[in-house]
């Protein structure tokens, strides 16, 4: 089914399920969160060996994005997208069973894996399925499949943990993705028949995916999408993660908490879901992105700030602003990398390269604002950091709209 065929709304069954099966890898790598305490009992792990498992996931999109990208163009969008769900279908059912730390660390990279085959092909299936017309729309839908991942496992996580097990929770996890492949195995339609010629030249396969990194590489487009992603993704990620310290300073409850942050992950789809409507009215991609990186500046100095004593609910209402106006970056920059992407077969290369600055950010983001903390005996300069990547983020904004997409 091409994307200008037949009389469907935009809206198409097949980028629905893809959008899904988006949601259900995600949850993948949000679903540690809740179940660190107790595995940090059970195994008794350090804070070392839990922050290394917190951040195991991001290896396979900090080394792999691009090349798993070109990967997903070469060997079909579809297929892709399949095998990741089953891979990570499979290491999450295998994890109740082991009891090494470095089985679950083994397990955790192939979850990470598993997670960039499933959502790198993903933009261009959604493109392949939905006109023109209604593309910025869906795509901004799209943005919304981490944070929608992470509220689900912010607020179901700690439910299954105390009416279960983390085994049951692994489990579910896994159920869900595998009901998620069948599904989109149903619905989307099979990928077009490859150059079966290039694909049966052994070493000329690698030809092609080679191509396709070095005109991914040598566009200015791909680099600043994925240098926006990696300033976004660095100070959201080190926000949000750092806030439960913050909450348990002003003695809320672990319930209490679970909520706001999983109100706080939500209203980043509100942001992921304006972008693609604002995108669709004719406002560009310069503002929007100017807009949300201007915002992440204010609100986080709001949140973080000592200059001027604000009430708890002040600095919660910046981190609100910080995460809502934030969220059109995402949903703005999936738009942006289809179309600044060199051609046709480069869509997913370009996509997975800004999935790869992003894994980068969300490595570094939290470790530089943590030792900020250490420094400076507190969190009331973590605004200087987030402002110095919004700063950086406004210059990629005033650039992009420069260029000229195909």
């Amino acid at each position: 089914m091409s994307a200008g065929s037949g009389s469907l709304t935009p809206f198409r069954a097949p980028a629905w399920v893809v959008i899904a099966a988006g949601v259900a890898a995600a949850l993948h790598v949000a679903k540690l969160a809740p179940a660190l305490p107790v595995w940090r009992q059970e195994f008794g792990l350090s804070l070392a060996q839990a922050g290394w498992l917190l951040s195991t996931v991001q290896a396979a999109g900090m080394g792999l994005g691009a090349l798993m990208g070109g990967v997903a163009d070469a060997w079909g969008l579809r297929r892709c997208a399949l095998s990741g769900l089953l891979l990570l279908s499979a290491a999450s059912a295998l994890a109740p069973a082991v009891d090494a730390v470095l089985a679950l660390l083994a397990l955790r990279a192939l979850e990470g894996l598993g997670f960039l085959l499933a959502t790198m092909p993903a933009a261009g299936l959604v493109r392949r399925h939905v006109p023109a017309q209604g593309l910025a729309l869906m795509l901004g839908v799209w943005g919304c499949y981490m944070p929608l991942a992470t509220a689900l496992a912010l607020l179901l996580g700690p439910w299954v943990l105390s009416h279960g097990s983390w085994a049951a929770w692994w489990w579910l996890a896994a159920a869900a993705t595998a009901a998620m492949a069948g599904l989109l195995a149903w619905v989307v339609p099979v990928d077009p028949v490859p150059d079966r010629g290039a694909a049966q030249a052994g070493a000329g396969w690698l030809a092609p995916l080679w191509g396709r990194l070095r005109r991914t590489w040598s566009a200015p487009g791909p680099w600043l999408v994925a240098a926006a992603f990696a300033l976004y993704s660095g100070q959201w990620l080190a926000v949000i993660g750092f806030l439960p310290s913050m909450l348990s300073a002003e003695a809320w409850s672990p319930a209490q908490a679970a909520w706001l942050m999983a109100a706080l992950a939500g209203v980043n789809m509100l942001g992921n879901l304006a972008s693609g409507a604002l995108q669709h009215r004719g406002v560009s991609p310069g503002r929007l992105l100017g807009l949300g990186f201007a915002c992440m500046a204010l609100g986080a100095w709001l949140a973080f700030q000592s200059f001027w004593p604000l009430s708890f609910e002040l600095r919660m209402g910046g981190v609100l602003v910080f995460s809502l106006v934030g969220g059109v970056i995402p949903g703005t920059l999936f738009s942006q990398a289809v179309r600044v992407a060199p051609d046709e077969g480069c869509i997913s290369t370009t996509v997975g390269w800004m999935q790869q600055c992003s894994s980068l950010g969300q490595f570094l983001g939290p470790p530089v604002v943590g030792a900020l903390a250490a420094w400076s005996g507190g969190w009331q300069w973590t605004w200087v950091f987030t402002g110095v990547c919004s700063a950086l983020g406004l210059g990629v904004a005033w650039a992009l709209p420069r260029l000229h997409p195909r």
